[in-house]
């Protein structure tokens, strides 16, 4: 009896013991349980989905603090960034007087980093001053209409000029003399401070992050990174260890390896969006700093190029801006004695009040300043050994560089023979990009019918003829080849900005007396905002707006710039080890076939001999 009890009791202990397990894992037991079903166990996507809540909730703070880390990391690259180009933004939404302090602050602040805190602090002080003059501008007291002003028109106009500077901003309606400052009456408040608020936030937001930033610095001990970087722990070295890694490289070094170029492409966008006269200053600026050839060489002039970007972009603001409306002054191009037609003032970017300046064109500008100035601080940091031990250098190769004599000692591996996914990559960048390249020229030369074409289709059949060999030539000369072909490009660009005056300023003579100027150059204009003529019902002359235009030319740069750095690179060498290995192997074997032909024919030959030796013996 004694021992049933004590079964019993063992039964009754494992039987709660089993309840409680029940209770306390309810997923892991179902099984185990017959009359307490419950539903199937999911299968987890990832390690986080088996953590319970407490594993779960641990591993989120672990990550929590590395992701504010990144963001706030993030923030004090990009900040600079944001905060300049809201001011500017708003400072050409908004053209006026007041706005000028912000943007002659910001286009020096950009190229010249020294004085970003200072242009930071002015900025805060002068939106300040300009709420509360808006503010004090809505007080009942004030009433524009006191002393406002009506400006008469000259009575020696003729009638077609009447009409037309009847929509003038001198004559069309009263000046209010504070709206060329930056005052006006606006209601409500609140909406129209709006930009002027965000202002003020973000600049009290980049103060908030530099000094976060500096704070954590001094807790932990740490210095600032040597390299404005997201993947710290990627450098020049992991580039060649796969897809993954060379994608990492380049999110961090992108603008460090190609911000030179995409400079070049921004001026080259400058001119395509606005086809004027300060589009062909921009030109120039291009030719002037392209023509310097060697990144050393470009490297010296670039401040003075940002600088030439700074005073362009503050003098068009200025240009913009104009003089006072209420004055009752008309500018000279104005006068009943000028014969200055509109587009030919819209070409040159004056100042009018009839047609004004377009001030979104300064947008395009200023993101060539931007690019510039980040190109400014990169050439800076190319001549610190710290970061060049982890992006790696931007020095030229040789120019008189022998690749067949210098492939076993290139400093980067051999990707000919394919052994990853990278190497098929850089296989196709920097063994069929040439022709690809020739494509694209090619097709630029064909796309549209003009004299310009012409110099595109002469150069493409002459890389297809002789391609194969100027591959092989030295490095210098196919450099000398490349870039002649690249001034004809900039050449072609420049020159069609130029005659931009012709399609879109004097297009009326043209139809009607050069017609065939019109067709030999492709003149069309391709700007908005322009006065076209009417179309003629004989369509004598017809424009050819769909050949004008730098798109295809701009599309043909881009690539000529990427092949030229193919050109600069020491994986190129691999591809010209390789060619000239091939072509050796192809004579050799040429040599081979040649000398079997020659032993078979000796051979026949031997055998004849010896059959008529035969012959006349019996």
């Amino acid at each position: 009896m004694q021992l049933e009890e004590e079964d019993d009791k063992e039964k009754e202990e494992n039987r709660r013991e089993e309840e409680r397990r029940r209770y306390e894992e309810p997923l892991e037991h179902c099984s185990k349980a017959e009359n307490y079903p419950c539903p199937p166990k999911a299968q987890p996507e990832s390690p986080v989905d088996e953590m319970s809540g407490t594993d779960r909730q641990t591993h989120t703070d672990m990550h929590m603090p590395h992701l504010q880390l990144t963001v706030w990391w993030l923030l004090e690259l990009h900040i600079i960034k944001i905060v300049s180009s809201y001011i500017i933004w708003v400072s050409i939404k908004e053209v006026s007087l007041f706005n000028y302090v912000f943007l002659v602050s910001w286009a020096f602040a950009l190229p010249f980093s020294q004085f970003r805190p200072l242009a930071s602090s002015v900025c805060t002080v002068w939106t300040c001053v300009i709420i509360v003059c808006k503010m004090l501008y809505q007080l009942t007291s004030i009433n524009p209409s006191t002393y406002s002003k009506n400006c008469s028109m000259p009575l020696n106009y003729t009638d077609a000029q009447r009409s037309e500077m009847a929509h003038s901003l001198l004559y069309s309606a009263p000046v209010d003399p504070a709206n060329w400052v930056g005052l006006r009456k606006f209601s409500p408040l609140l909406e129209n401070l709006r930009n002027n608020l965000l202002i003020l936030a973000l600049l009290a937001f980049e103060v908030t992050i530099y000094r976060h930033q500096d704070l954590y610095r001094m807790r932990n001990n740490l210095t600032t990174p040597v390299t404005r970087t997201v993947f710290h722990d990627i450098t020049r070295q992991h580039l060649d260890d796969g897809i993954l890694n060379c994608a990492k490289y380049f999110i961090n070094y992108f603008f460090y390896k190609f911000g030179l170029e995409t400079c070049f492409l921004l001026a080259v966008n400058v001119i395509g969006q606005r086809m004027d006269f300060y589009a062909m200053l921009h030109a120039f600026g291009l030719i002037v700093v392209i023509y310097r050839r060697r990144r050393k060489a470009i490297a010296e002039i670039w401040p003075k190029y940002s600088c030439f970007l700074a005073c362009m972009l503050t003098f068009q603001y200025f240009v913009c801006i104009g003089f006072p409306p209420a004055a009752c002054k008309d500018y000279p191009w104005r006068f009943p004695s000028s014969s200055t037609d509109s587009n030919v003032i819209k070409w040159l970017y004056f100042p009018d009040f009839h047609t004004k300046p377009n001030p979104l064109f300064l947008l395009y500008d200023f993101m060539l300043l931007l690019c510039a100035s980040l190109q400014r601080q990169v050439f800076e940091e190319e001549n610190e050994a710290a970061v060049r031990l982890l992006a790696g250098d931007n020095v030229e190769i040789c120019r008189d560089l022998d690749a067949a004599s210098f492939s076993q000692h290139n400093p980067v591996p051999d990707f000919i023979h394919c052994r990853s996914y990278l190497d098929m990559l850089k296989v196709i960048m920097f063994s069929y990009l040439f022709w690809f390249v020739l494509t694209i020229i090619f097709i630029t030369g064909t796309t549209r019918i003009s004299i310009f074409c012409m110099g595109y289709l002469v150069a493409c059949f002459y890389f297809l003829l002789f391609g194969g060999d100027l591959l092989l030539k030295p490095i210098k000369s196919i450099l000398h080849y490349w870039d002649f072909l690249i001034a004809y490009n900039v050449f072609v660009i420049t020159m069609k900005n130029i005659l931009s005056i012709l399609a879109c300023g004097y297009i009326k003579v043209l139809v009607t007396d050069h017609c065939w100027l019109i067709q030999l150059f492709s003149l069309a204009c391709t700007i908005k905002g322009y006065s076209k003529p009417e179309q003629q019902t004989n369509k004598q002359c017809e424009l050819p707006s769909d050949e004008a235009g730098i798109i295809w030319d701009s599309i043909c740069f881009a690539f000529l710039l990427l092949q030229r750095r193919v050109f600069m690179s020491y994986y190129f060498l691999h591809v010209v080890a390789d060619i000239r290995s091939s072509q050796i192997l192809a004579s050799r074997g040429a040599e081979l076939f040649q000398a079997t032909i020659v032993k078979a024919v000796k051979a026949r030959i031997e055998v004849e001999k010896k059959s008529m030796d035969l012959l006349k013996r019996q």
